[in-house]
Parts: structure tokens; sequence; C-alpha cells
């Protein structure tokens, strides 16, 4: 897989690198020029719905999306970034031993009050581990294996994480059904790692009493963890490619965007996520934002919602519009929307820590039985819950001084609009990207140029900046409501 191919502009030899995005919904395959990111070739391929999922669909995902890609015959490096907090369990021989449950399934939510309570609280977690556990933590989905399904703990020899886990089937070492697998060829990285709830970013170990805690006293001395590779480092196989680290998608999308202390990225997704680079660790007691680290050896502070693009795909569904319709809905509508508030936790609620809430709307008046008011407000209302999340960021010393807007949400015109009025600063959209799967093709790129950096490929392109006067009047109206479950 190392054969150089020409560039068609110059003639000359170049090398090529290959970065996956292994989300909720898909594998991304991007085929990047390893010396200038220059885009080459793309592929994807579905991955099925639902909050639990056998890594077996990821693997022909992943398949499937490198045959739309053209193949890796004449790639020289690859990473993968993926999904944090799923929880893929190995047997002695290396099978699944049950579907992997993903960072949006909610039924460990118990267990995360429960483990924060044995500890000693939210703050004696947020020392030891960056962060306080919610239901999307690894380290809560184990607890909740012990309680429920103690026949399959019983049976675990190696927990990993989807892009460790696919990692590891691309190295070779994961066999095929039916034969050896070597587990302790399993690896992963300080990004993905740090959102276990068993690792500490700050000294760079896995936290064996807390996985203990999880599973049982002893079960530590019999379970293998991947190892953690540093920032830059690789493995190289048999037949040449070398393989990057890899980082849960937020560092990997981090790493594609180029972001640097002071960038501050807001999310549109499956979830809402507020990140930034910061050269210091967080360790937030309230829980609100969540102390992970980076791809590049820095830390990147985060704060996660459970509702972000669904929301508004949920209020189109409503108005029976499509987004266009939706967002000139929305835009038609005064700020604040004459007072009617959404708090959009529709799917339970991540930051704040709230699994089983559900939406409600708040201000109904009739005046404000419209399509347009109920359009504003959900849009407000997503943004809103964002914005919680930018000032617990903030509240961890987090330099704010340039807000980017990425993710399928950020294509609307209303989010795009509305998003200055309730941040209250400018907002950067760079054009439409898959920045996680970017990221992961840098990280290649870097692993097999053996340098002390990440190589340089400049900003995004094609970025539009929006701005607009803020107003307070959205964010206080949401305040008052938000707790009224």
């Amino acid at each position: 897989m190392t054969a150089p191919t020409t560039s068609p502009t110059t003639g000359s030899p170049r090398t090529l690198v290959a970065g996956v995005d292994s989300s909720t919904q898909s594998c991304k395959v991007v085929v990047r020029d390893a010396q200038t990111g220059a885009l080459v070739r793309f592929g994807s391929a579905p991955h099925p719905d639902g909050t639990e999922v056998d890594p077996a669909a990821w693997w022909e995902a992943f398949g499937a999306a490198v045959a739309v890609a053209g193949g890796l015959d004449d790639v020289s490096a690859l990473s993968v970034g993926g999904q944090q907090h799923g929880m893929v369990v190995l047997d002695a021989h290396g099978d699944v031993i049950r579907p992997a449950l993903l960072w949006n399934d909610t039924r460990s939510a118990q267990a995360a009050i429960d483990l924060t309570a044995e500890l000693g609280g939210p703050q004696a977690w947020a020392d030891a581990t960056g962060s306080v556990p919610v239901a999307s933590f690894t380290v809560t989905k184990l607890r909740w294996l012990a309680q429920n399904e103690p026949e399959n703990a019983a049976r675990i020899a190696a927990v990993c994480l989807p892009h460790d886990w696919l990692t590891w089937q691309i190295s070779g070492a994961g066999g095929t059904p039916g034969a050896a697998r070597d587990l302790s060829a399993l690896v992963t990285d300080r990004s993905d790692a740090s959102g276990t709830g068993y690792f500490s970013g700050t000294t760079g170990k896995y936290r064996l009493d807390l996985l203990d805690l999880a599973l049982g006293e002893g079960a530590s001395s019999r379970i293998v963890l991947p190892r953690v590779l540093e920032p830059g480092e690789s493995i190289r196989l048999d037949d040449g490619l070398v393989l990057g680290a890899g980082a849960g998608d937020n560092a990997a999308a981090a790493l594609g965007l180029g972001m640097v202390p002071g960038d501050v990225t807001i999310s549109l997704g499956t979830s809402g996520v507020v990140s930034a680079v910061s050269a210091v660790p967080a360790a937030d007691g309230t829980g609100m934002a969540a102390g992970f680290s980076d791809a590049t050896g820095a830390y990147l502070p985060l704060a996660c919602t459970l509702n972000a693009s669904r929301v508004l795909d949920g209020a189109a569904r409503m108005l029976g519009v499509d987004h266009a319709g939706l967002s000139a809905l929305a835009l038609s509508a005064p700020a604040g929307a004459d007072g009617l508030v959404l708090v959009p936790y529709l799917e339970g609620e991540r930051t704040p820590n709230r699994p089983d809430a559900t939406g409600t709307l708040h201000g109904l008046r009739l005046a404000t039985t419209t399509p347009a008011h109920l359009a504003r407000a959900a849009v407000e209302g997503m943004l809103c819950g964002l914005a919680d999340g930018l000032d617990a960021l903030r509240a961890q010393g987090v330099e704010v001084t340039r807000l980017l807007l990425v993710g399928g949400g950020a294509r609307s015109d209303a989010v795009r609009h509305i998003a200055p009025q309730v941040f209250g600063l400018p907002i950067e959209v760079p054009q439409p990207g898959e920045y996680v799967a970017d990221g992961a093709a840098r990280q290649a790129a870097w692993a097999l140029s053996g340098e002390a950096d990440a190589p340089d490929w400049g900003p995004p392109a094609g970025t539009k900046v929006f701005e607009a006067p803020v107003e307070p009047v959205i964010r206080e109206q949401y305040a008052a409501v938000r707790d009224l479950l």
C-alpha cells in the first residue's frame, strides 16, 4: 500500500494518506496528499441505526467506504477517527461478547450516579480523570454490564473503543471470525482514552482502580486495555502501511480544523459539541465541561449535548417543511420568538446531565401558535443549550477569541444568522467538510513524517463570517425556564 502516485498538476511523485471517520451514522474515508492535504478521493457507507451495534457493521462499512474511495493500494498511512465512549468488550479469543453500547445509549444513567457517589462525588471524579461520569462514558456502561449481564461481564478479556477496534481490525491483529487474535496489539490514543472514565489525561495513565470500581475488585488484573500511543506515534504493518494512533471524533475534528488555543468549535451533528484546545487540563466538578485530551498532546475541554441537528429535524417534521422551509420560518419571527421557548431535551440530556428529561415548550399563547414562532424557538433552544456549554468552558479558564460553526446543522441559514445573536460573537462557518476524517488523515501524514508536529495544511477553505448584534432576551428567557422539568 505504499506505491507513490503522480500529481496530475506537476507530474511529480506524491504520497497519499487516508483518514477514516467511523461515526455514529456512517463510515467516511478521505484520501489526501500527505504534503498539501489536497483531497484526492472520498467514499462513504452507512452504519445501522440504534444505540447498540455489532462492531462487525463498522468493519463492513469501512470496506464499502474504501471501495467507493477507490481502494488503499496507493496509500502509505492511515488513521481512524471514531465516535467516542462506545463500549466494545472482547473475550479471550478476541470475539465480541455483545453488541457495542454507543455513546448515546443512556441505559447506564443510574450507574453514572452510583459511580460518582462511590468515589466521593463529582469533584473527586473530575480530579481523577478530568470529567464527571455520565451515561455516555465507557466506565458507566461497564458498571451497567456487570449489574445486568454478569455472565457477559465475567467473560471480558479486553475492553476497547470503536476506533480502537477498527484500527485493530485494519492492522490484521483482529484476525477473522474463528481465527486467533492478538489482544495485546490493541492500541488507542490520549483523546479517546480520556473519554472512558478510567484514564487520566494529566498523567497519561489508566486508572485501574476506577475500572475495578466499575466491574468489581480485581477485574483489571485479567482485562487488557489498549496501549496508549503518543501523538504522532504509529505502528507499521508488514506490508508497509503506517497506522496512526487514531483519535476520538472531536479531537480528530480539532486537528482537521487546525484549531489552536483561543479557537472554539461548535459542532452541530447528532450531538452538539462545544470544544476548545487548551494547554491546561480541565477538572469541572459541575460536570458541565468534560476534561478530555486532544490529539496533539494538549487538552480538549468539551461540553456535549445530546440534542443538536435532530432538534431541527424534529421541528421540520412537526411543521411539515424541509430544512430550507424551517430556516425561512425561523428568520421571519422576531428574536426571542415573542416569549416562546423550547427546552430541547428531546433525547434526554447529557449537559446538563438529565437522561430522563423530555422537551418542553414554554410561553405558548395564541399569538405564538404560529409555525414561524415554533421554528424560531427550536433554533434558539438548540443554540442556548450550546451557549450554556460555552459558559462552562469559560468557567474552566478557556480563552474564547474565535467561534467556528461546523456540522450538518451549520448548513441552516437560520442557525448561521441566529447564532451570533445567541453567542454574542461573530461566527465563522467553513465550507462543509469531513473534518473528522480530515483530522485523521492529517494525523496519518504526521505519523508517516516522523516529525515533532503535524503538517500544516492551512486553514479550512471557503470560510464565511456571520455577524449580528447580541440579543440578550434569547438566553434570558431560556435561563428562566430550562430547569422547569
